[in-house]
């Protein structure tokens, strides 16, 4: 497993280009797998959890290339409706291709996924949705089935505006017979997104980015190859360098950006007293004043704050003088990083899904273990602002998500190695 070294006390400065979501492109990649066809996707991050859908993709039968970000997939010679138990253990998200396969091949067979410990991520709704549109699920030796001898459109409300529920039942209900009305869905950009995606396709979906999302299924035989679609940029890439900049009382201008859906996190950094510039799909901030603790960070669905950003803006608030608190409501056990945070001498107290931080007048550099995706990228925000050196073990975790994380920090003028 791989480290970043890094020497910290560099202000950040610079110009950088958000990469493509890694939110958005998986379920998009997981519906390649529909239309029978050829499909081209631009915007597409070079990351780990990519390469893994790419691997499998290849291995259900799907002719599959990678270049430039630029991502090309036909699915005409898909066969197989089972996904390997070792690929499916790298990435929790992969649970996304239930949907597509249900949809096309009426059975699925996968085994539970894996992917960042952060707590436990239940996939009964998902399960309780395919039920709906009249899927039979049976579980045994850790592996799931389902089939159906047909899907009919249904009347689904989620217990919990759940992402990956609502993307799993979109991709099965759009080759189900009939009208499937999701209620309570999630209305995140990237749900939107696959909307879009599905909809270029020949699919029928609306709603998608509110609560109520309807689709009019369809035949595969109506579905069309797509020749040209664009992901949109990584809201939660460009929180993290936003982050950092703020942690390193540094200048950026981001790049290929949706202001709209960076928002929530911009919100909070007005709030520390960052000096933020928008400009149609540019962000410019910079920190002249000492910045401010926040009373109350609290993590929500979105248009909340996101849960993805509340590692990142927890490193921040370590360096910022006065008391925070943050308040993670969307998932259990995502503070492992805090103990890690503590070894660079950040005061932080827990308390159930409660974390009050203590600024201090400086971190220290340690070395450090991420232990998920969006904890290592914080560690390594902390490792930038402390005092020193510090060593942040786990790479592969930031690898996931981050493409070229450190050349990136580099050219905004980190002082950060990689070591293999």
């Amino acid at each position: 497993m791989g480290a970043y070294v890094i020497v910290g006390g560099s202000k950040l400065s610079g110009r950088l280009k958000v990469q493509g979501s890694k939110n958005a492109s998986l379920p998009i990649m997981a519906a390649t797998i529909l239309n029978r066809s050829k499909n081209r996707i631009r915007n597409v991050p070079d990351i780990k959890d990519v390469h893994v859908m790419i691997d499998i993709l290849k291995v259900l039968g799907a002719e599959v290339s990678f270049s430039g970000n630029e991502l090309a997939v036909d699915s005409s010679k898909v066969s197989i409706w089972e996904v390997p138990e070792n690929l499916m253990r790298k990435m929790r998200s992969s649970i996304i291709l239930m949907g597509p396969l249900l949809g096309r091949y009426k059975k699925v067979k996968v085994s539970y996924p894996g992917g960042c410990e952060i707590g436990p991520r239940p996939i009964d709704l998902h399960l309780k949705g395919f039920v709906a549109l009249g899927a039979n699920i049976s579980e045994s030796h850790g592996f799931i089935y389902a089939e159906a001898d047909k899907l009919k459109g249904a009347n689904i409300h989620l217990d919990f505006p759940s992402v990956g529920a609502t993307e799993n039942l979109m991709l099965a209900a759009v080759l189900a017979e009939g009208r499937t009305t999701i209620r309570n869905a999630a209305k995140e950009p990237e749900i939107v997104d696959l909307q879009n995606y599905l909809n270029k396709m020949g699919c029928h979906v609306k709603g998608a980015g509110t609560d109520t999302i309807k689709i009019e299924g369809c035949s595969i035989e109506d579905l069309k190859e797509v020749d040209d679609y664009s992901v949109i940029p990584d809201r939660i890439a460009a929180g993290t360098y936003l982050a950092a900049t703020a942690a390193t009382r540094g200048n950026i201008v981001l790049e290929n950006v949706i202001i709209e859906h960076i928002e929530p996190v911009l919100a909070k950094l007005r709030e520390m007293g960052c000096d933020i510039k928008t400009l149609e799909d540019k962000v410019q901030l910079w920190v002249e004043k000492p910045l401010r603790a926040l009373d109350s960070l609290r993590t929500l669905p979105y248009p909340g704050f996101p849960t993805d950003m509340q590692a990142p803006m927890m490193a921040l608030l370590s360096t910022v003088e006065g008391t925070s608190i943050i308040t993670e409501t969307v998932f259990e056990n995502r503070f492992k990083h805090a103990e890690e945070l503590r070894r660079m001498g950040a005061d932080i107290k827990l308390n159930g899904n409660t974390a009050i931080i203590k600024g201090v007048k400086k971190l220290t550099g340690a070395v450090v273990e991420a232990k998920d995706l969006r904890a290592g990228a914080a560690l390594v925000i902390a490792g930038l602002a402390a005092v020193g050196k510090t060593v942040v073990e786990g790479t592969s975790f930031i690898d996931r998500g981050y493409e070229k994380f450190s050349e990136n920090l580099r050219t905004l003028g980190a002082n950060i190695e990689r070591l293999n």
